[in-house]
């Protein structure tokens, strides 16, 4: 088990650096720490279906926003449209995702969930749930509710500073 974090021993902090730089290497830590629990806890991908994890946030975009090109795909998940062809075509293969003709442009496919898809989708994010209510099952609903609005600003943050750094290349 891990030390509480005020316990463990710090790594060195370059000379010069404020507080609001240590403060940002906290936050960083901390960061590291919630993808690796989640890295192991693997809640998010049912077992051997030969689809990488990464495949599975192409799945939640079709499910949660509808149908997409693979290129919007892509930019929506900001990923290289490479990328998203080698994983859509393991989605298509084991029936998460099936592709349709574009009504708009008969030259094209639109990318969609299967009812099959739907519903993986749906077991996870329901294994996902109990989960995160398991973990935080003795924090009162105060402070979960801080914990969603923290971290929608920090992403909201860190998606408007994607988008500006693109503008500016």
């Amino acid at each position: 088990m891990n030390a509480p974090i005020g316990e463990r021993p710090a790594p060195p902090v370059p000379e010069g650096a404020d507080e609001r730089w240590r403060t940002s290497d906290r936050i960083g830590l901390q960061l590291i720490r919630l993808i690796r629990h989640i890295e192991r806890k693997r809640m998010t991908k049912p077992k051997d279906d030969g689809v990488e994890r990464a495949a599975y946030v192409l799945l939640a975009r079709l499910v949660i926003s509808g149908p997409h090109r693979s290129n919007a795909l892509a930019e929506a998940v900001h990923s290289d449209p490479s990328t998203v062809s080698r994983q859509v075509a393991a989605l298509v293969r084991i029936g998460y995702v099936e592709r349709r003709p574009d009504p708009a442009d008969g030259r094209a496919c639109l990318l969609a969930a299967t009812a099959e898809g739907h519903r993986v989708f749906e077991a996870n994010r329901d294994l996902r749930n109990r989960w995160i209510s398991d973990v935080t099952s003795d924090w009162d609903e105060a402070d979960r509710e801080r914990l969603v609005a923290l971290m929608d600003r920090f992403t909201t943050a860190l998606e408007n500073h994607h988008d500006a750094s693109q503008e500016d290349r």
